[in-house]
């Protein structure tokens, strides 16, 4: 029997539960973001130098919306201690989790 081509794409891999709890990482994200820079248009155009993410983008991140990742998430912790420190805490608190 021949499959139809074009119609349908099989699922492969494997899939991998996601451990990390991302609603706390974005709320964790978006509180370092606002003690750090506040709420201000100046605080989304600091956001934007340091990182060279899009306005939007960065205005997500500050509403919690969505998280930054990858190089923005290293430009941030580059720039800013406060990120530094929650991500550290984040990092630990996956740390634990893993080990129950």
């Amino acid at each position: 029997m021949q499959a139809k081509m074009g119609t349908f794409v099989p699922k492969t891999g494997t899939n991998v539960p996601q451990k990390a709890n991302v609603p706390d990482y974005r709320a964790a994200i978006d509180a370092a973001l606002r003690e750090e820079l506040g709420q201000t248009h100046h605080a989304i155009k600091t956001a934007m130098r340091w990182t060279g993410a899009s306005e939007r983008t960065v205005k997500y991140w500050i509403a919690g919306e969505r998280g930054p990742s990858g190089e923005h998430l290293i430009a941030l912790v580059r720039h800013s201690e406060i990120v530094f420190h929650v991500v550290l805490i984040l990092a630990d608190r996956q740390g634990d989790a893993d080990a129950e």
